[in-house]
């Protein structure tokens, strides 16, 4: 959903021509833009705090190479980005649509039919992540849009970089406590079969309402999961 500018908001990234808020999260801002040529793209600006961290930028920068050779159906690619100015960001296609998260909290689960197009979808959309050689690392329900022709992932290749920052050991939280893998919950190595535990987690979700560890607090999460 589109929220109005606020004040100190930019009105120009890149060549993007800002005109609204779409969200806000762990890693910045995103913003609803249009090119010079009137496409509407979704707009990432990382955070000030992790844009001053050079072991970030480092691995944003080659996090953001990979995900560009990531195309399919079910994700929404990276079309742009500057990984060195003053404050990093990235474009993707933008997926016109609510959340699921969004969807679910306002009309509740989806019928059972539908949860079975959005487990093939995320599917196929994490076959072309995996097979690009990135891990998600954040697959949550605030994560997938519900387009009108399917669902659409975003924001994969952006966890890792952070993984990396100096925040993570501040306060900053890399995934999402209810639908983190075990061994991403334990701070151990994760692969393509952490992103597989998110997705059923997921569709859990999607099919009750609920996410699968119930909720409360991070530390209470992460103990269940």
């Amino acid at each position: 959903m589109k929220h109005e500018l606020r004040p100190g908001d930019p009105e120009l990234i890149g060549p993007y021509r800002l005109r609204g808020r779409l969200g806000a999260g762990g890693m910045g801002r995103v913003y609803l833009g249009l090119s010079p040529g009137g496409r509407a793209v979704a707009v990432k600006v990382i955070r000030a705090e992790l844009a001053q961290d050079p072991e970030f930028r480092a691995r944003f920068r080659r996090e953001v190479s990979v995900a560009r050779t990531v195309s399919g159906l079910y994700t929404a690619p990276v079309l742009d980005a500057d990984t060195d100015g003053d404050e990093p960001w990235l474009a993707t296609a933008y997926v016109p649509g609510p959340s699921l998260a969004d969807a679910v909290t306002r009309h509740g689960p989806l019928p059972a039919a539908s949860v079975l197009m959005l487990a093939a979808g995320l599917a196929e959309a994490l076959t072309a992540i995996h097979g690009a050689g990135i891990v998600h690392r954040d697959l949550k329900p605030a994560n997938v849009l519900l387009a009108a022709d399917g669902p659409r992932l975003i924001d994969f290749g952006i966890s890792r970089a952070a993984e990396a920052s100096a925040l993570t050991h501040t306060g900053l939280v890399v995934g999402s406590p209810g639908f983190m893998s075990p061994e991403q919950a334990e701070g151990r190595a994760v692969g393509p079969s952490s992103d597989i535990f998110s997705l059923g987690a997921v569709l859990a979700f999607a099919a009750t309402g609920q996410g699968p560890f119930g909720s409360g607090s991070t530390p209470a999460l992460v103990y269940r999961v």
